[in-house]
């Protein structure tokens, strides 16, 4: 599948670091890079060598911790933004200027690999997260975030509107996101097992379209796909502008945009983890978690009659143990965080 121009991704990235205040457009990646690396920060255990896939400026990599992680490698398509890219002051960290489509790491040589707002421009995100896999040491992780498929949908729909209306068809001016639905299969499909996905909204309110448009800009996330139009008219923008304010817009005259980011986790199988319980093992229902407290009466109650080894209170005593350890397993038999 080839969906996205990634040479022209490349350029519009570029250009974004000869912006002389590129900063003030960067406000999503830092905040969900702030994320990310706090998610990190919930791993209890340190990652001898980390890559940043898709590094940008650093959003991710200048809040890693040297307790969480041992060296690190940052890495991105655009070569001025990975000048620019900001570095942990606790890591050792060296720069690789790559695809993320094309790993050059070999087989089994790194414990984590981390993306934020990356991968949504792979063409091929399957095939590059069997790379990562393949990269992985076993029991290795892949953590990360981007973007998901209701991500500027107020954008697309008041476009394809004034397309429709202006010129009787419309052309994709927002780029395909992967939709939540689709991306645990996806990671399943890359060899990934005890997955977690969860969803963030972020709305952000703009004068107008076109403000937010010119943010996009700066950012580096206009359009890349090889279907886009070349240009739009000016008066197809007016007329997007005005159906955007008249069917999303607040009361007091400013435009919501929603980003939606999916965040995910996935491990590489080892031994080591944790394996679910056998169908059928279980020996206490969960129905029986009301009973708690008056199994603990019973079990005080024989104690103080019969004393502390009796069969009767020790049994009680087990089942006791049983439910509370239920309530705090989930349905595979994998303790909770």
């Amino acid at each position: 599948m080839n969906v996205f121009d990634r040479q022209t991704k490349r350029t519009q990235r570029n250009r974004t670091a000869h912006i002389k205040d590129y900063q003030v457009y960067d406000y999503i990646k830092e905040e969900i890079g702030y994320r990310v690396a706090d998610r990190i920060c919930d791993i209890k255990r340190k990652f001898n060598v980390a890559v940043d896939l898709g590094c940008g400026r650093g959003h991710v990599s200048k809040h890693i911790l040297g307790d969480t992680v041992g060296t690190l490698l940052q890495t991105d398509l655009a070569e001025d933004i990975l000048r620019q890219a900001e570095i942990s002051p606790e890591v050792p960290t060296y720069k690789i200027h790559m695809d993320e489509e094309f790993l050059p790491f070999p087989s089994q040589s790194l414990d984590l690999v981390v993306s934020s707002l990356s991968l949504h421009w792979v063409n091929d995100l399957p095939g590059t997260f069997k790379q990562i896999y393949s990269s992985l040491k076993n029991d290795g992780c892949l953590l990360g975030a981007l973007f998901g498929g209701d991500t500027l949908f107020e954008l697309r729909v008041a476009l394809q509107l004034a397309e429709t209306e202006r010129l009787g068809g419309f052309a994709p001016h927002v780029s395909p996101f992967t939709d939540v639905r689709d991306m645990g299969n996806l990671l399943s499909r890359g060899g990934f097992v005890m997955l977690t996905i969860d969803i963030d909204e972020i709305v952000i309110n703009y004068p107008s379209m076109f403000e937010l448009i010119e943010d996009l800009r700066g950012m580096g996330e206009t359009n890349c796909a090889w279907s886009r139009k070349p240009k739009l008219f000016r008066s197809t923008l007016e007329a997007a502008s005005a159906i955007y304010k008249d069917m999303y817009g607040n009361e007091d005259g400013s435009i919501p945009a929603t980003f939606q980011i999916l965040n995910f986790i996935g491990w590489k199988p080892d031994k080591s983890q944790a394996k679910p319980a056998k169908r059928g093992s279980g020996q206490v229902s969960l129905k029986d978690i009301d009973k708690l407290d008056s199994i603990k009466s019973q079990i005080d109650n024989i104690k103080n009659i019969t004393g502390s080894d009796d069969k009767s209170a020790l049994h009680l005593e087990e089942q006791l143990t049983k439910l509370r350890q239920a309530t705090i397993e989930d349905g595979h038999g994998n303790k909770k965080n």
